[in-house]
């Protein structure tokens, strides 16, 4: 005999059906549930690990998603998961003597030249 997954009661009705399966509810706590769930839900560990390294590998989120069928928000989800994993900074114990910097050249100004096309 089905029992409510609450409060173990035996007094449970029919309720429709959710996703092909019969629906009951509970005549005493109220609570709805489906006699067999599906308990294996979601992506196992091995797809998550290849959808992660293509991303740190340069893929887009929408390239991933084309090619594994799995949709692009549930990679965001799953990059910003580990990214909660990391640490938050770097801290050195010895600060470099050596620093670099790159250069970046820039033109702030106006034109000095009034034609070009369209104009005479």
């Amino acid at each position: 005999m089905t029992k409510c997954p609450r409060c173990q009661s035996s007094h449970i009705r029919k309720n429709g059906h959710r996703r092909g399966k019969q629906n009951h509810i509970c005549a005493d706590c109220g609570r709805q549930f489906v006699e067999n769930p599906k308990t294996n839900r979601g992506y196992s560990d091995d797809i998550r690990k290849i959808c992660l390294k293509m991303y740190l590998n340069g893929m887009g989120f929408r390239g991933i998603e084309r090619v594994t069928d799995i949709h692009h928000t549930t990679v965001i989800k799953w990059v910003k998961q580990a990214g909660e994993n990391l640490p938050d900074a770097y801290h050195p114990e010895v600060i470099p003597e050596v620093g670099e910097l790159d250069e970046l050249q820039t033109f702030v100004g106006s034109k000095k030249t009034r034609s070009g096309f369209g104009q005479q």
